[in-house]
């Protein structure tokens, strides 16, 4: 039976739990690749059916040579999907050989892991750049530690260049991106195309203009019919009925300053149809359907792996008010909960398992409840130039701190 109890015993798997979303995303999208080499081929199908000529056509030569341009056409779409297709098989088996090598390696000591580690904190600040739309920056950092199929450049480069336009206010490159995954978006319950056309319901209500009410119409019956839910349908027609002056929820457009008789609710701009503020939610909730859809976690993997180390790290003390202050003033090293740079992050996470207090030798504690250990407190109130036989709280460096006797110390005993 294999000996788990070394330290520094490497359990492949625990470092795996991160990696699932390097595998599943080729994995989608040569998914996709299929999906759309089908309907190419689909859509091929019945146009050669419909030109090839009849026995009695008038020029059946042209007939042929219009068929013969419309496979050719078939022909450069599918080698342009085959080309891509390679290009992800060629990406997935760098992907199972980057995780292959963690198989091999024995322990955290080894400087096979150090290596493999190093490559995956590039990964994970790449993810972080791509999330946060530093694309240029996470190219450059990519091409110099030469990551090449590791990361997924090109698939948050598209869905930031559609959340941009979408905070714009343009809808053509979302409305385009669910054409193509409609079938994905219908089998997982996404309501993301019904939002759009509705927004483009909204902007052409808000014109008031009787041509575009009646164009509304039209869209309304095309895209909110059949099985489709009822609800946007439901909105739409209150579109209809109450223009973007109104002030009857959830249609009106919140003011600064509304009038008296009429109450704001707190939740109002994100309430309100009519709202301008729209175009933000309609970018958040593309991108949690992008990353959902391609099995992408939702927040950046780096802040997932680091809520995992701070976690084990993390004590009750850690977010005290005294824990800086202490640190500052007695010249303890600051631990990584306790530094300003993480310290909000890992507010969320669990404490530790500790099974074992680790505390100074001979501790004793202060009448204001601090602990300290006896010599570490007799050489830091020696700094502070405190009299003999009188101690001070050596974290508070205010004028006219309270100075106990040194009998007034009791010790602490941990059983």
């Amino acid at each position: 039976m294999a000996d788990h109890s070394t330290p520094s015993k490497l359990d492949p798997d625990a470092h795996l739990l991160l990696e699932q979303s390097l595998l599943r995303l080729p994995h989608a999208l040569l998914q996709k690749n299929l999906k759309s080499a089908q309907r190419a081929i689909e859509a091929s199908n019945k146009a050669l059916a419909a030109a090839i000529p009849a026995p009695n056509s008038p020029d059946p030569l042209a007939a042929l040579d219009a068929t013969i341009a419309k496979a050719q056409t078939l022909k450069r779409k599918l080698e342009a999907l085959h080309a891509e297709e390679r290009a992800l098989h060629a990406q997935q088996k760098a992907r199972i050989e980057h995780l292959e090598e963690l198989h091999g390696v024995v322990g955290v000591g080894d400087v096979g892991y150090e290596r493999w580690a190093h490559v995956r904190l590039d990964r994970l600040l790449v993810d972080y750049l791509l999330r946060q739309g530093f694309t240029g920056s996470a190219k450059a950092l990519a091409e110099e530690k030469g990551l090449g199929g590791l990361v997924d450049l090109g698939v948050f480069e598209e869905c930031g260049r559609i959340e941009e336009g979408l905070r714009r206010g343009e809808l053509a490159g979302a409305l385009s991106w669910c054409g193509e995954n409609r079938g994905a978006l219908r089998k997982g319950g996404s309501e993301l195309e019904l939002e759009l056309r509705l927004q483009q319901f909204i902007e052409l209500a808000r014109t008031g203009d009787t041509a575009k009410l009646m164009e509304a119409v039209v869209h309304a019956r095309k895209h909110f019919s059949g099985d489709q839910v009822a609800k946007f349908g439901l909105q739409a027609g209150g579109l209809i009925a109450y223009g973007p002056d109104t002030f009857v929820e959830p249609y009106h457009v919140p003011s600064p300053r509304p009038p008296a008789f009429y109450k704001t609710k707190a939740n109002a701009r994100q309430q309100s149809l009519y709202s301008p503020t729209s175009y933000p939610h309609l970018a958040s909730l593309f991108t949690q359907t992008h990353h959902a859809l391609f099995s992408l976690p939702p927040t950046p993997l780096l802040h997932t792996a680091l809520s995992a180390g701070l976690s084990a790290l993390k004590t009750p003390a850690c977010h005290s008010a005294h824990a800086l202050a202490t640190s500052a003033n007695t010249g303890a090293p600051v631990c990584p909960i306790c530094s300003t740079e993480l310290n909000e992050l890992a507010r969320s996470v669990p404490y530790a398992h500790h099974t074992k207090s680790h505390v100074e030798e001979d501790p004793v504690v202060l009448p204001n409840g601090r602990v300290f250990g006896r010599e570490r407190l007799r050489v830091l109130n020696e700094k502070l130039g405190t009299k003999r036989g009188w101690v001070r709280d050596p974290t508070v460096l205010d004028k006219g701190a309270v100075e106990w006797e040194e009998g007034s110390l009791r010790k602490v005993f941990i059983s």
